[in-house]
């Protein structure tokens, strides 16, 4: 009977390691390839605008920074019925008088300001669009965060597949926006770096598990047949669960082409920790399976510790296979980003990397998540399946 000693049990799990990194490297490469031949190859479809007018519905809270311009972004759409609706809960909430500027650079948009201070669930955003829908005149709507930058056809784009019955929900991809030094540069590789690449790489493998706050695309008919809002109100990732309620009603979700912008302004490590520190968790919660094994996503640490763990000519070589498509995947996909360079915060991947295994760890201990201001639960945040 053979025998295995500590020295090669650890050996052999390095290599282990270097495979799994390097594996997820070439296919996450591979991924945004094909999400490039799929942009070129399909063609371009807008909704039909004289027929299919839209309500937009922004839920807005302070005056963070950009605001102005992201909001105006949406003003300047390409479309030709469309309203946007604004929401707050304060009076004196500060984005009233960007909303207000906006109004009078815009007097030909319908443009309505909703200041409600009704809270419906422990959910602020939700309780925000509760408030909205109600003074929504159309049955599309689209729904998008506030620090969110669009094109001026986005709405035009992403509204187009409505038309299929069979369509619920559409949603879109986002690249960061980063106001700041280095701290926001880092969330941007978040986003950028991490998230994209995992989505792309799902997605291509037939996966539609998902919907992001950045866009959400409904018809009022499937919001209602899920059970509105008011069925999220209590929800932490309301997004997600707006899309996996229509799932589960056999609504398809479409992954549109349109990526936007999404702002990462943090300037200290301590809150971008907790902002990403939440995300983890959620994901987690959401899907704990998948979760638990995307640790191989983090290309650097691994490849580091596998070597350490395997220092043999085998290992350095799948080690350094799996460098070669993390450089090429972070060079390749600079043009989908708002890097102004090619090799932009190249040096900074590894140091994103360790510090999204570090937070990847960290999501492991507990469940309690900080979301503007409040202790949240996430495991504890998800609606019941639709009966």
């Amino acid at each position: 009977m053979p025998t295995f000693s500590i020295p090669s049990l650890l050996s052999g799990l390095g290599l282990v390691l270097a495979s799994c990194a390097t594996a997820y490297a070439w296919l996450s490469l591979w991924a945004w390839f094909r999400s490039e031949r799929r942009k070129q190859h399909r063609r371009a479809t807008v909704n039909d605008q004289a027929s299919r007018p839209v309500s937009v519905l922004k839920p807005l809270h302070g005056a963070e920074p950009g605001l102005y311009e992201n909001l105006k972004g949406f003003c300047a759409q390409r479309y030709a019925h469309y309203e946007i609706l604004f929401g707050v809960r304060d009076p004196d909430d500060p984005a009233i008088a960007i909303v207000q500027r906006l109004q009078r650079e815009f007097p030909a948009l319908s443009m309505a300001l909703v200041i409600d201070p009704v809270v419906h669930g422990a959910n602020l955003k939700i309780s925000n669009l509760i408030n909205l829908l109600a003074h929504a005149r159309h049955d599309w709507l689209v729904l998008a965060d506030s620090d969110i930058s669009v094109a001026p056809d986005y709405l035009a784009r992403v509204t187009a597949p409505l038309g299929d019955p069979q369509v619920g929900i559409v949603t879109c991809l986002y690249h960061g926006v980063a106001h700041g030094g280095l701290v926001a540069r880092l969330g941007r590789l978040f986003i950028d770096d991490w998230f994209a690449p995992s989505v792309r790489l799902a997605h291509a493998f037939g996966s539609t598990r998902f919907a992001f706050g950045s866009t959400i695309a409904v018809r009022r008919d499937a919001l209602d047949a899920i059970g509105g809002f008011d069925a999220l109100k209590d929800t932490l990732a309301d997004d997600f669960w707006l899309g996996e309620r229509s799932r589960q009603r056999g609504l398809r979700t479409v992954l549109s082409d349109v990526v936007v912008g999404t702002d990462v302004s943090e300037n200290r490590l301590s809150s971008l920790w907790s902002h990403e520190l939440r995300w983890m968790r959620t994901i987690r919660a959401i899907s704990p399976a998948g979760f638990a094994f995307s640790f191989v996503c983090f290309t650097w640490p691994l490849l580091a510790l596998a070597l350490l763990l395997c220092p043999t000519i085998a290992c350095l070589l799948v080690a350094a296979l799996g460098v070669v498509a993390r450089l090429g995947r972070y060079l390749a996909a600079w043009r989908s980003t708002a890097r102004t360079r090619r090799g932009q915060d190249l040096w900074l991947t590894p140091l994103r990397d360790a510090l999204l295994l570090l937070e990847w760890a960290g999501a492991l201990t507990h469940w309690r998540v900080q979301w503007r201001g409040q202790a949240l639960h996430a495991r504890d945040h998800a609606p019941s399946r639709y009966p």
